[in-house]
């Protein structure tokens, strides 16, 4: 596992503004940030923002999503204790089935255990999210890990 030791906290509507300035600064989508608040999580390492996620859950399928690093930390585990703690929560909300779209992360979701699949194989709640149907380009590669 990754050398990183991290806190993650619900973001609350201040760190909202910080999870979009961050996304926005990694070409990520944004524009939805402010109408689903309770999928974002800010990661700390001490009292420093280095981070941010998202975890969507439609029953036991969730959609992993806005994961960014600072880019003053990247290299030192940040974004693989990221996905740890945010795999963890996606489980105990009952998640047992992790989908992603990536433009950008291919080979390092693959290192963390997800597979490519086709675009129309997610179940329909995770194919009409924000994300799937609007905000990421067709031409990004879709992922799933079981947990």
């Amino acid at each position: 596992m990754g050398g990183a030791t991290i806190t993650l906290e619900r973001a609350d509507v201040d760190a909202l503004a910080y999870v979009e300035v961050l996304l926005e600064e990694n070409d990520l989508p944004s524009a939805d940030v402010r109408s689903k608040p309770e999928c974002f999580y800010v990661a700390r390492e001490g009292d420093e923002r280095v981070g941010v996620g998202g975890v969507e859950v439609y029953g036991s399928d969730g959609l992993l999503r806005s994961v960014a690093v600072e880019r003053s930390v990247r290299g030192e585990g940040i974004g693989t204790a990221l996905c740890d703690r945010l795999e963890a929560v996606a489980g105990e909300d009952g998640v047992g089935t992790l989908y992603l779209l990536t433009t950008t992360a291919r080979e390092f979701f693959a290192d963390r255990g997800y597979a490519e699949v086709e675009r129309t194989e997610p179940p329909e709640a995770i194919r009409a999210t924000t994300e799937f149907a609007d905000l990421c380009p067709s031409t990004a590669a879709c992922m799933r890990k079981r947990l």
